[in-house]
């Protein structure tokens, strides 16, 4: 793969790394974007099936971010992926903790974690968004994905049932 290949996914993804409140998950939306839409390095159907892989695999949540790069631009694009999306997250919390030592009472402090916190969550929400798009197709797999979604909201169900249940209907081909 071409170097500009890595520097655009490098830099593309050191700046969502930046804006990453609430977890790496919340830019993934931008991420497929990036890697599906505009450049074309990963099908919607990969990306889908890399980002699932990533989360039922164990080890850190950044993963999939490894992964997508590894697909768009093979080893160099894996790290070039990894780095950008870590570095900012790993500044920022150095930087945090130093302020947080200084002053923890500090009102700013507090507002900024009382104002992120929605952010997050509509974060997470566009990320859910874009999973389902890309992976749902056809009536049975948007109802598993909506009786799921009831399931986590309504019930104490552990997950990993709903995942055993998940993997059920696609071993039986209902998805």
């Amino acid at each position: 793969m071409s170097s500009s290949v890595v520097a655009g996914l490098f830099w593309h993804i050191l700046l969502l790394g930046a804006v990453a409140v609430g977890g790496l998950s919340t830019v993934m939306p931008d991420v497929y974007r990036y890697v599906v839409d505009e450049q074309g390095l990963v099908s919607s159907g990969e990306f889908a099936a890399l980002y699932a892989l990533a989360q039922a695999a164990p080890g850190p949540n950044a993963l999939w971010v490894a992964l997508v790069g590894l697909q768009a631009a093979g080893v160099l694009g894996a790290v070039a992926a990894i780095v950008a999306i870590l570095l900012p997250a790993t500044a920022f919390t150095c930087v945090a903790i130093a302020l947080h030592a200084r002053r923890p009472d500090a009102p700013l402090a507090a507002a900024l974690r009382r104002g992120l916190a929605p952010v997050a969550v509509g974060f997470m929400l566009a990320s859910g968004w874009v999973l389902v798009r890309s992976a749902d197709h056809g009536v049975p797999a948007y109802a598993i994905t909506a009786a799921t979604v009831l399931a986590v909201m309504r019930t104490r169900l552990n997950p990993l049932v709903l995942l055993a249940l998940g993997a059920a209907a696609g071993i039986a081909g209902l998805v």
